[in-house]
């Protein structure tokens, strides 16, 4: 559950994805998220390393991910698929009840 309580706080998960390819400064981060404030990137950013899935790196370059990090993105595909199957049954239920409406009319 804490797992998913961490991942599920906003941010989180991009500030993974966004260092899958390596380390990127605060400033690289803040831009490539787009409108996250620079406090809740601070606050996100203490959490992942407090949960060991990113560090400094040492040559002070930025932030990058930790082999656990790594371990995380590998959650994403089957995450993103099943994500991608609710949308779809979502999207489908949500398109028989309105034809059922314009039926009744």
């Amino acid at each position: 559950m804490a797992l998913l309580d961490l991942l599920g706080r906003r941010w989180t998960l991009r500030v993974v994805w966004e260092l899958r390819e390596g380390p990127l400064t605060f400033r690289e981060l803040q831009a490539r998220a787009g409108s996250v404030s620079s406090s809740v990137l601070n606050q996100r950013l203490a959490e992942l390393r407090g949960a060991g899935a990113i560090e400094r790196s040492a040559d002070a370059s930025g932030y990058r991910l930790t082999a656990e990090g790594r371990r995380l993105l590998d959650i994403y595909p089957p995450v993103q698929a099943w994500a991608e199957r609710w949308a779809a049954r979502e999207r489908r239920r949500a398109g028989g009840k309105g034809r059922a409406r314009s039926r009744r009319r």
